[in-house]
């Protein structure tokens, strides 16, 4: 399993993010300004991706050449993507706190009930 800090720790400048992903870096910037993806910046201002943004491109660019989404269906894909992330994680914390309250309400009964 890789590591989740390398997946989000900016690392990749412009062109290398651009590479990886079979892309021109000028069709990053423009993702960048329509919100597709958001890079960090560095102190110089300078765009860095993550390992995550990187997913995120190849996703879009999946949509877009292989399966002949436009690019605003993509948008709504990857929003309807994030969304069911987010949900995710409230699944799994709503799950760790239902098997808390059952341990504190089994360890409050009284010994002779189960």
């Amino acid at each position: 399993m890789p590591d989740s800090n390398f997946a989000t720790e900016p690392c990749f400048v412009i062109s290398v993010a651009a590479r990886m992903v079979g892309l021109h870096a000028q069709t990053l910037r423009y993702y960048e300004r329509v919100g597709l993806v958001m890079p960090s910046r560095s102190g110089g201002r300078q765009r860095l991706y993550s390992m995550a943004d990187v997913d995120r491109l190849r996703r879009i660019k999946t949509f877009t050449d292989e399966m002949g989404v436009n690019l605003a269906g993509a948008e709504v894909a990857m929003k309807l993507i994030d969304r069911i992330k987010e949900l995710e994680s409230q699944v799994e914390a709503l799950t760790e706190e239902v098997a808390q309250l059952r341990s504190v309400s089994r360890a409050s009964r009284p010994r002779g009930r189960q």
